[in-house]
């Protein structure tokens, strides 16, 4: 990986379908895996890819009595849960 003035940065080329590959080492860092969803943001600078996060809606459906620890702890439990079947479902 290169590194810039102060930002590190690594080219990848898009296929003719538009795809990219995101580099090992940043998917590695980042906690990508397999069927997880990145979302591309459009700034003043360029093109921002951020891991998507599904913490917005936790806790929606659960009772208001539960306690933030639990309700994190049920949310991660569901993302252990949807990952497993990502990587054995999802298919390219």
């Amino acid at each position: 990986m290169s590194t810039g003035s102060d930002t590190e940065s690594e080219t990848t080329r898009i296929t003719r379908k538009g795809q990219v590959t995101i580099p090992k080492q940043l998917r590695e860092e980042f906690g990508l895996e397999e069927g997880d969803e990145v979302r591309w943001e459009k700034t003043e600078d360029g093109i921002r890819v951020r891991k998507a996060t599904q913490s917005a809606g936790r806790g929606m459906l659960v009772d208001d009595d539960i306690s933030e620890e639990k309700r994190e702890e049920m949310a991660e439990e569901m993302e252990v849960e949807i990952r497993e079947k990502r990587r054995t479902e999802w298919q390219p």
